[in-house]
């Protein structure tokens, strides 16, 4: 990523989206309430506002559509400097980890003994096939949920139907109330979703489905396993080895 905001034009982001998503998002790009979202949001950076992330796309460069076997569903972007990269839950390497991740890493080691990550980013599980997919895909510095409900939800609702529509099984950690609203998008699928609150302070160990003790990631794990795919959730620290790829 060349910043920590976004600079260019928000259809140059759509331009550069691969493969299996193209179709799904040249459409929400040409429909009304994309050209209104892309509109609103270049006019809110050529009047001067922060808006993060610098690649609002990248979770759909980083997974393909064909290697989707989790979906992690966050709500918006983390709204400080140099926080968002594109990806739910994640930092930047060397970014301190905000306590929602801190929770998440609490969490899997809990679950799986593995042990605490020394670093924020969660890029390692992109390419691994964990989808990293806010419900609303930018946000301005210091504003929180600022570019919820013009028109984002649209197209992660629609990028949803695209994994939902996948062959092979995919394990969907829906984690808060925005993320559990997506779950009557699964029905009658071969996929399968585990809900619980969100990893914030604020509700990780609220009932009646606190996040810390959910067992999600050991979960999804022998869900994939019992279809023929695994995935690697050891998140190493950057040039240690070789990433594995989906299977």
């Amino acid at each position: 990523m060349s910043g920590t905001r976004l600079e260019l034009p928000l259809d140059r982001a759509f331009d550069a989206v691969p493969g299996g998503w193209r179709a799904v998002t040249e459409a929400f790009r040409a429909s009304p309430v994309g050209r209104r979202l892309i509109e609103f949001v270049d006019a809110r950076v050529d009047a001067g506002a922060a808006v993060y992330p610098p690649e609002p796309l990248r979770a759909l460069a980083l997974t393909p559509l064909e290697s989707v076997r989790v979906v992690i569903l966050g709500q918006d972007p983390y709204h400080g400097v140099g926080q968002a990269e594109g990806l739910a839950f994640s930092v930047p390497a060397g970014v301190k980890p905000p306590p929602s991740l801190r929770n998440i890493f609490k969490e899997l080691q809990r679950d799986l003994g593995l042990p605490p990550p020394t670093q924020g980013s969660l890029l390692p599980w992109a390419r691994r096939g964990v989808l990293l997919l806010n419900t609303c895909l930018t946000v301005e510095d210091g504003k929180p949920a600022s570019h919820a409900n013009l028109g984002w939800e649209v197209l992660t609702d629609i990028l949803i139907d695209g994994v939902v529509r996948l062959p092979q099984p995919v394990a969907f950690l829906l984690w808060g109330t925005h993320a559990q609203a997506k779950a009557g998008r699964l029905s009658g699928s071969v996929h399968r979703a585990w809900l619980a609150n969100h990893p914030s302070p604020l509700s990780a160990m609220r009932p009646p489905r606190p996040f810390i003790g959910c067992g999600h990631f050991s979960a999804a794990t022998g869900f994939l396993e019992g279809a023929g795919h695994r995935v690697d959730w050891a998140l190493r620290p950057a040039g240690s080895a070789c990433e594995p790829t989906p299977s």
